[in-house]
């Protein structure tokens, strides 16, 4: 059974948004913000987020020299990070050798003289959705942050022919702005993704909940060799599914805001289990 909406409250934040984006120059935030991706540092939607938060505020890119989708929340461990200090159009770029996680690491705890106000991930080639928010490097990198309690935003798009990164980024200016306004709450970690559609169509923006449904996989057997066989693994996406959701709100034309918790125990569980408290053995 689908849930009544409520046109009032989301045309007042529609509304406020929209006010933000008119309000986000330097003298009303002054903003310290660190930008990474995983997608590398040539990508072009790191390109047009820093753009558009450079209206913001003062902006670092810290970003892993090469594409890293896919990577999860891995750690670069055991060997020597190399890291290239440039600077373009007076913002100071990172260009790290390392996973986006480790990337914003070495900036928070190395690289800056002080702690941002927030670290925005992305804009992400193609959209972070549901259960493939583990799998993330995208989010990874926001996740970092969020371990320090540095509130944290990763940005997605969705493939398409109307992929637009400079859109994709000005309402992602529009957030930080509002957030900002708002004050930032420690720990903030939020996962946006935007359809693939243009502005006019985008129907609005709806605060979700994450999909647990599980991924289709798919690994294509290619050939065999002396030895070994090869497959090519891939996957398809997933249909709406649940209203509510963030893959719902994607797959509707919506821009999804989906809130995450670092903390992944289960209090249901937990209550259920507390007999094994009792458990003796030898």
């Amino acid at each position: 059974m689908r849930t009544k909406r409520k046109p009032a409250a989301f045309i007042a934040a529609a509304l406020l948004l929209a006010a933000a984006a008119q309000c986000t120059g330097p003298e009303q935030f002054r903003l310290r913000i660190l930008v990474s991706n995983d997608d590398g540092i040539d990508a072009p939607g790191l390109a047009a987020l820093v753009t558009a938060l450079e209206k913001v505020g003062t902006v670092t890119v810290a970003a892993p020299v090469n594409e890293q989708s896919g990577v999860s929340h891995g750690m670069t461990t055991r060997k020597l990070i190399p890291v290239r200090e440039s600077e373009r159009g007076g913002t100071k770029w990172f260009s790290i050798d390392a996973t986006p996680a480790s990337c914003v690491r070495l900036a928070l705890e190395s690289l800056l003289p002080e702690k941002p106000d927030i670290v925005v991930s992305g804009v992400n080639r193609g959209e972070n959705v549901g259960l493939v928010t583990f799998y993330s490097a995208t989010v990874a990198a926001a996740r970092e942050a969020a371990f320090l309690r540095i509130p944290a935003v990763s940005v997605n798009l969705q493939h398409g022919e109307s992929m637009d990164y400079e859109l994709a980024s000005s309402f992602t200016a529009a957030i930080v702005s509002e957030l900002a306004r708002a004050g930032f709450e420690k720990g903030l970690f939020l996962n946006i993704n935007i359809p693939a559609l243009p502005k006019g169509r985008i129907k609005g923006i709806l605060v979700t909940r994450l999909d647990d449904r599980q991924t289709i996989e798919l690994f294509e057997k290619k050939e065999a060799r002396e030895g070994e066989t090869l497959y090519w693994p891939s996957y398809k996406t997933l249909d709406a599914g649940p209203e509510g959701t963030d893959i719902w709100a994607v797959r509707n034309g919506y821009i999804a805001i989906t809130p995450l918790s670092l903390d992944q125990s289960d209090p249901a569980a937990a209550k259920k289990l507390k007999n094994l408290e009792k458990l003796v053995w030898k």
